[in-house]
């Protein structure tokens, strides 16, 4: 018992010496804390104490740098005072000087007006003493003495006009002559026709059996998917292919010629190779286009891809056997070059010239003459109207613009050299008569004239024999028989003529 009462002290002996230990090392911690606490604030205190310092010198530094640069401000303000109030007087000196030199130009002007004025006093007081002296007024003498130079010296002045104006015309037909020449010379193409065959080798005449097919569905397919004509006839080794449409009949020619080569006609292989000749044929027709361009140095990056690709549609159209795009390339040259001669627009004229008959390229499939045809076209991809005038102007009797002239020359100068064109004087006439011989086979109808080298004819009718209304449905008889019955390239316009004249006489 004793032990443990031993035990129990003995541990609250300890526990208050652990207390007290315990209490003494927490103020020991404490005062420690309060001294490094203290020693911190004096630490920050002496900081403190130092930026102010710095602080109050930096301050005073920029105070003084402000007022020193205030009292420059204030010099060099001083001084620019200075210099404009000096400027300021200068020019109110020279206004005062200005004003001095007005006032005396001014009187000098006043007095030479009244000298001036004296002279022509003087002279019109001397014309009328030589009037009176004479008999005569300045326009009565003036007259006189012109008609008697005229008198004296009409055969000497008929003569001098004369000879200038044959000097005149002779340098300008010289002129003119060498620069027609220099062009053609430089331009030298070739007079080979180019003709587009519409006809089809095959390698034996059994191959015509097997274009025809079983009750002629081959042909018949081949013909709805072509738009064109294929004529089997007896003619050994071949297939005629009839088209109106250029492009038509090249798609017809193409495939055509792939079915040969590949042996196997029938209504589907057919349809693939029609649509396998549409395809390379367009590929054909832009490489032509680009071809042109390049060519004649045009660049291609302010023009549309679709009318490059009409432009190429022009390889595949012929005008009595000239090639279309050969010919707008010739006429570019030659446009190009009798413009650098005389000094027009070389750009207009070379763009103008490949662009002029770009109208025939569609005639074909829209309505209208390939001149307007080309200008709406040109307007449309954003052409300029100087370039657009083109297709109009060479067809026209006197155009408006030098490059429309020229271009309408080298037109001519494309079309009219030999062997450019296989329509013969024989052929055109035949032509001409056919088409007024048609016209005058519609009753009621006077007189029929082809004019504008077949495009156009004036047909005259007798207003007792014919109404307003049946004048309307003749013109449109006479088109419609004229696409049925005669081949023409581009298209003819009827004008029908309905006039009524009343005679009556006074006596």
């Amino acid at each position: 018992m004793s032990v443990i009462l031993y035990l129990i002290g003995g541990a609250c002996l300890g526990l208050a010496v652990g207390w007290v230990v315990r209490d003494q090392k927490g103020k020991n911690n404490i005062a420690g804390a309060e001294r490094k606490a203290a020693d911190a604030i004096k630490q920050a205190e002496l900081k403190e104490q130092e930026v102010l310092l710095r602080a109050k010198d930096k301050a005073v530094k920029i105070i003084e740098e402000a007022r020193v640069e205030e009292k420059k401000s204030l010099d060099d303000m001083k001084q620019q005072q200075a210099l404009f109030a000096q400027s300021e007087r200068e020019f109110s000196h020279k206004v005062i000087e200005v004003d001095d030199l007005k006032k005396k130009a001014e009187a000098e002007l006043a007095a030479a007006a009244e000298r001036v004025q004296a002279l022509e006093a003087l002279k019109q007081e001397e014309l009328q003493r030589i009037e009176q002296a004479a008999g005569l007024n300045r326009e009565q003498a003036l007259e006189r003495i012109t008609r008697l130079v005229e008198e004296q010296h009409a055969d000497t002045l008929l003569s001098r006009m004369r000879k200038l104006d044959e000097q005149s015309q002779e340098e300008i037909d010289k002129k003119a002559r060498n620069i027609l020449a220099v062009s053609v010379q430089r331009q030298a193409s070739s007079h080979a026709h180019d003709s587009l065959t519409s006809y089809v080798e095959i390698p034996s005449d059994d191959m015509k059996g097997r274009v025809i097919g079983k009750e002629g569905r081959n042909i018949k397919a081949l013909e709805l998917m072509t738009g064109c004509e294929f004529i089997v006839d007896d003619t050994p080794g071949m297939i005629t292919v009839s088209g109106f449409s250029p492009i038509r009949r090249q798609v017809a020619k193409r495939a055509l010629s792939k079915l040969v080569q590949d042996g196997r006609i029938h209504p589907g292989r057919i349809e693939e190779a029609v649509e396998e000749a549409k395809r390379d044929l367009a590929i054909d027709i832009k490489k032509a286009g680009e071809d042109a361009l390049y060519e004649l140095g045009i660049s291609m990056a302010g023009i549309d891809p679709k009318l490059v690709q009409i432009l190429g549609r022009l390889k595949f159209r012929t005008s009595y056997g000239q090639n279309a795009l050969l010919h707008s390339m010739e006429v570019s040259r030659v446009s190009t070059l009798m413009a650098e001669e005389l000094g027009a627009d070389v750009y207009v004229c070379k763009k103008g010239g490949l662009f002029h008959d770009i109208g025939k390229a569609v005639d074909h499939d829209m309505q209208g003459g390939h001149p307007e045809l080309g200008y709406q076209i040109m307007k449309k991809f954003g052409f300029p109207e100087e370039i657009c005038y083109q297709s109009i102007g060479h067809h026209e009797d006197k155009p408006k613009t030098v490059e429309a002239v020229i271009v309408k020359a080298a037109d001519a100068i494309s079309g009219a050299r030999p062997g450019a064109r296989r329509d013969s004087l024989d052929l055109y006439v035949k032509r001409l008569e056919e088409l007024e011989r048609t016209a005058m086979s519609f009753p009621g109808v006077d007189r029929v004239y082809a004019i504008q080298a077949g495009r156009e004819i004036r047909v005259f009718v007798n207003p007792s024999q014919m109404s307003d209304l049946e004048a309307e449905k003749t013109a449109r008889d006479i088109a419609l028989k004229l696409e049925q019955e005669l081949k023409y390239p581009g298209e003819i316009r009827v004008t029908l003529i309905r006039e009524k004249r009343v005679v009556e006489y006074a006596r």
